[in-house]
């Protein structure tokens, strides 16, 4: 039995921890936010809201078909349904009817309804597609800053390793009297700074994980972690275009102009309905209705009388607005209004999209050059950092002179992997601009 219990317990005991360990990727990161994030979940409503938009439109082109019924019991004086007269004694009575309408004109407000319908479900989409590109936007951004302080994270442990190996062979050579013991307290405090430097990393690290897993609303925080993967630069060419050419394509995909055209659109069918309430309006209607009353002189079953005293009704009915108190006028200029305060945001829109899509082409390029520079920088530093490091084995410099060489090269690597990241993402955001989806970019 317990060669059963025992590989059991540990398959469970693996599955648990797998569960508990999983690792996020980024890929799997932006999947979970659009899947989750109540932004984008209120997005997705607002569309379904129009769907009930599109159908109420879609239901004014259909008859309207009513039916009643009713049925009372009167004491005294009352009217007799079935004779027209006037009887005192207790009276019980039913009457039913159905009555059918369509409207055949009305100014065309039926078609520009539903026109409008499909014009606000589309803006609505833009609205969702926009969202679902700021999700993903953020958190990449969020994704890559936990990537950079793992990275700084892990050059501060590595110098960390060296430290002490320096410090073993240090402290060998003060007691062995090769020197002085102030080169031993200078590696020491170099040691206690790096730990120090570690454990606010260390920390930068946890913080940086609990932004991500509240943006994707993951509340178990502890053993919440991100797949380190190694993430390269990959540009498919986007910044060496030209920068009218990225604007020129921003205007063409962007969600944010598409809003503001069909609100424009949306607009424009605004003034067309309040428009129609100055025409007429035409419907049609037909009715059918019978009625039955219990002290018939005849007396007559229930069928019967219904089949006897029923009647129907039927014709055609004309609305011609002479004067509403200026609510159709009132309507028609508000509409107007609106339609200008449309096209200046179509406007404001285009310039502001213009402006960003610029400002990102210049941050892009800004960003390549920084990190350019950086890896020059570290790349300088580090063979400065052995030189000083095989000078100092030799004993040709002092401890100090060596610990200062050393931050300066754990410097400049965290400033490579800072730069190194803000390019990624500075490039990703002018992938976005020039139309690239957000589920298709490439890290």
């Amino acid at each position: 039995m317990k060669k059963i219990i025992i590989p059991f317990l540990l398959l469970i005991c693996s599955i648990s921890l797998n569960a508990q360990t999983k690792q996020w990727t980024l890929q799997e990161c932006v999947n979970h936010a659009l899947e989750n994030n109540i932004s984008v979940k209120q997005s997705q409503l607002d569309l379904e809201f129009t769907e009930a938009d599109k159908l109420q439109a879609i239901g004014n082109f259909l008859p309207s078909l009513n039916a009643n019924a009713s049925a009372s019991k009167n004491t005294g004086l009352s009217l007799n349904p079935t004779t027209n007269q006037l009887e005192n004694t207790t009276l019980g009575s039913a009457s039913g009817a159905i009555n059918v309408g369509y409207t055949l004109f009305d100014g065309l407000r039926n078609v520009r309804q539903l026109q409008r319908a499909k014009l606000s479900e589309l803006a609505a989409q833009y609205r969702l597609d926009k969202m679902k590109d700021d999700i993903a936007l953020a958190v990449a951004n969020s994704y890559l800053q936990v990537l950079l302080n793992k990275a700084n994270l892990e050059v501060i442990k590595s110098q960390n390793e060296v430290t002490l190996q320096q410090l073993q062979r240090t402290n060998d050579l003060v007691d062995a009297g090769v020197l002085p013991r102030g080169d031993l307290l200078e590696i020491k405090a170099t040691d206690a700074g790096e730990k120090q430097r570690i454990a606010i990393s260390e920390n930068n690290v946890k913080i940086s994980l609990i932004s991500l897993a509240q943006l994707l609303l993951i509340k178990d925080y502890s053993n919440f972690d991100i797949a380190e993967e190694e993430y390269n630069i990959i540009d498919g060419g986007i910044a060496d275009k030209d920068v009218s050419e990225i604007i020129r394509s921003a205007k063409e995909t962007r969600s944010e102009v598409k809003i503001a055209q069909k609100n424009v659109e949306l607009a424009e069918k605004d003034l067309q309905i309040s428009r129609g309430s100055y025409y007429p309006t035409l419907s049609a209607f037909f009715g059918y209705n019978t009625r039955y009353a219990d002290n018939d002189p005849l007396e007559r079953d229930f069928v019967e009388q219904l089949y006897l005293n029923d009647g129907i009704g039927y014709g055609l009915q004309l609305n011609i607005p002479i004067f509403n108190g200026f609510a159709a006028r009132s309507g028609v200029m508000r509409s107007k209004v609106n339609l200008k305060n449309t096209k200046y945001q179509l406007e404001q829109a285009q310039l502001d999209l213009e402006s960003n899509v610029y400002q990102a082409y210049v941050d892009a390029n800004g960003a390549l050059k920084a990190y350019e520079a950086a890896t020059v920088a570290m790349e300088s530093q580090e063979l400065a950092y052995q030189y000083a490091k095989d000078r100092y084995d030799v004993g040709l410099t002092n401890a100090f002179d060596f610990s200062q060489s050393k931050l300066r090269y754990d410097n400049a690597k965290i400033e490579e992997n800072r730069t190194k990241f803000e390019y990624i993402f500075k490039l990703k955001v002018l992938e976005l601009y020039f139309g690239v989806p957000a589920s298709e970019l490439k890290f």
